[in-house]
C-alpha cells in the first residue's frame, strides 16, 4: 500500500485506500505518478496522537512547515508505502516509538527543494530517503535535517526509490552477516512473496546462490511460482507441500541450506529448522503468524543449529556514526552498501 505526496483526501479511512494524484513536473512512472501540494505554506500529514488501531488514531491534519535552517533540507515527498511496522509503531508495540504525536511513515522518497547554508550532501533537485526508521514520511513536505537523509539517483524507477531502504537492506544483510556462503550454497525462507521475501531471491541470485522458497498455498499458486521463479528463485513451495516427507526428494540435487530466514514463526519456523544443513543458521525477522519459534532439542543438540535474530534498525544504530548513515550518497555505480561487520552480525 502507498501513501501518496497528496495523501488521501479522506480521514481515517484513508488508511485503507490506494489514491494518487499527477502532478506537474513530476515524472511519470509506468505504475503512476506521486505528486505533492502545490500550495508551499499548506503541509499535510497523517498524525497519531496517541497509539492504537491505525484507522482510529491517523488523522489527516494540516501542519507547518519550519524555516529551513543552516543545517536542514525542504523536502516534497513523492511516495511513501505502508509497511507492517508502520502499522506496528502506530498500535505501539514496535521496536521503536517515536515521540507522539508523531507523523507515519519509515520509508519513503521526496524531492530536495531547497538546503541551508551548511548542507554539502545534497542539493535542490536530488531525490532522497530516509537514513533511519521514524522518520514520518507520510506528509506532503517537510524540513529534516541532513543527516537523517540519503541522497539517491533520481532515474530509477520511483516505488524502487520509496522502498529502497528498508526490505533490500534487510535481505542483504541477512544473506551476509550470517552464514559464510559461496555461489552454489542455497537458502530457504517462507513468506517468500513478501517486500523482504522478493528481495532475497534477486540478491540472492546475483550473488550465486540457490533459494528454497515457501508461500502458502493459494487458488492462483502457479502464476506466484512463475513470478517468483523469474525473479531468480530455484524452487517455490507451500507450507503444506513443506511438512511431506516426500518434499525432500525435491532437493537430492539441491544442497542442504545453510541460512534459514523466518518471517513467520510458529510451524512454518520449525519446518525450515528440519531442512537446515548440521551447524546451520535460521534467522527470525519477522512474526507474521504471531506464534512462537519452536526448536526441537534433537535438532539444537545433534545437528548444532544457531537460532538469531535481526532487526534493521539496530544494525544501522550499531554500525552507522552517531546512528544514522549520514548524509551519504547512493550511486548506481558505486552503491553505499553498509559495511560487512568483521565478526559477523552483532
Amino acid at each position: 500500500m502507498w501513501v501518496s505526496g497528496t495523501l488521501w483526501l479522506a480521514r481515517t479511512p484513508a488508511l485503507l485506500r490506494r489514491r494518487w494524484l499527477p502532478a506537474p513536473g513530476c515524472r511519470r512512472s509506468a505504475a503512476t505518478t506521486y505528486s505533492a501540494s502545490a500550495d508551499p505554506s499548506r503541509v499535510r500529514a497523517l498524525v497519531y496522537e496517541h497509539h492504537g488501531h491505525p484507522a482510529k488514531v491517523v488523522e489527516l491534519k494540516n501542519l507547518e512547515l519550519p524555516a529551513v535552517g543552516g543545517s536542514d533540507v525542504h523536502v516534497r515527498m513523492l511516495a511513501a508505502p505502508v509497511n507492517p511496522s508502520d502499522i506496528n509503531m502506530i498500535q505501539g508495540n514496535y521496536g521503536l516509538l517515536p515521540k507522539l504525536p508523531a507523523v507515519g511513515g519509515n520509508e519513503g522518497v521526496g524531492q530536495v527543494v531547497a538546503v541551508g547554508s551548511s548542507v554539502t550532501g545534497v542539493k535542490p533537485g536530488d531525490w532522497v530517503i530516509p537514513a533511519a526508521a521514524g522518520l514520518g514520511t507520510w506528509r506532503t513536505q517537510a524540513v529534516f535535517k541532513e543527516e537523517a537523509l540519503i541522497a539517491v539517483p533520481s532515474d530509477i524507477p520511483l516505488q524502487s526509490a520509496a522502498t529502497l531502504s528498508v526490505n533490500p537492506c534487510t535481505a542483504y544483510r541477512m544473506l551476509v552477516d550470517f552464514e559464510q556462503l559461496r555461489p552454489g550454497d542455497s537458502v530457504i525462507q517462507n513468506a517468500s512473496n513478501s517486500g523482504v521475501g522478493q528481495a532475497v531471491i534477486q540478491i540472492a541470485a546475483a550473488l550465486g546462490l540457490r533459494t528454497i522458497n515457501v508461500v502458502r498455498d493459494r487458488p492462483d499458486i502457479q502464476t506466484l511460482t512463475d513470478k517468483l521463479k523469474n525473479l531468480g528463485a530455484e524452487h517455490v513451495i507451500t507450507e503444506e507441500e513443506l511438512r511431506k516427507p516426500e518434499t525432500k526428494n525435491l532437493f537430492k540435487d539441491t544442497p542442504p541450506p545453510r541460512l534459514a530466514l523466518n518471517c513467520v514463526g510458529g510451524k512454518s519456523s520449525t519446518e525450515l529448522l528440519r531442512y537446515l544443513a548440521p551447524g546451520g543458521t535460521m534467522v527470525t525477522y519477522g512474526g507474521m503468524a504471531k506464534q512462537p519459534v519452536i526448536a526441537s532439542v534433537s535438532l539444537l543438540i545433534f545437528k548444532d543449529l544457531k537460532l538469531r535474530g535481526f532487526w534493521l534498525s539496530q544494525w544501522k544504530k550499531d554500525h552507522s556514526p552517531a546512528g544514522t548513515f549520514g548524509s551519504r550518497r547512493l550511486t548506481k555505480d558505486k552503491p553505499a552498501l553498509p559495511p560487512k561487520p568483521k565478526c559477523g552480525h552483532t
